[in-house]
């Protein structure tokens, strides 16, 4: 197991930090938007933009290749589906309830990979997340891709709820 630290330096900016050592960054092109860059420290750059007119699946590409691909399904959970490492694989982002603000990213079997913990930061009004990862996860070859994708997602599923809220309170 490993504790990573995801700091966001303002709306737009996450850095995920293992042990005060920064692995990647993911950097949104504006405010409440999905596209977005994400970059290793290994010079590893993802793009990260929504497809098609609705935006309700986000494709994480290499240059031109998709290489992972999610949208959010009626339950709430997000599906992953992953062609990174050459391999196809899926993982689902769920929130652990309504009370308990929890994420976690499962993969195709159910087993556990990631508890994301998000801690609202009210002077900016954005979230730092507190991330728990299990031993299955730390011997992923693409952890780092992942553990940025499934912020994203976190991310994602908030902004899907706010919205949602502020439409039902119209």
């Amino acid at each position: 197991m490993a504790e990573y630290l995801v700091n966001s330096t303002d709306a737009r900016t996450f850095t995920v930090l293992a042990n005060a050592t920064v692995l990647g960054t993911l950097k949104y092109a504006e405010w409440f938007s999905f596209e977005s860059v994400l970059t290793l420290t290994d010079g590893t750059s993802l793009r990260i933009e929504p497809k098609g007119f609705w935006g309700t699946t986000v494709e994480v590409k290499d240059q031109t290749a998709v290489v992972l691909s999610f949208n959010m399904h009626w339950n709430g959970n997000i599906v992953l589906k992953s062609r990174l490492g050459g391999t196809n694989k899926a993982f689902v982002v769920q929130n652990r309830g309504v009370l308990k603000n929890d994420f976690v990213l499962v993969d195709k079997e159910g087993h556990e990979l990631l508890t994301i913990r998000p801690t609202l930061k009210w002077n900016k009004a954005n979230y730092d997340y507190t991330v728990t990862s299990t031993e299955i996860f730390e011997t992923l070859e693409v952890k780092n891709i992942l553990l940025l994708v499934a912020i994203h997602c976190t991310n994602y599923y908030m902004s899907m709820m706010l919205a949602s809220a502020m439409i039902a309170t119209m």
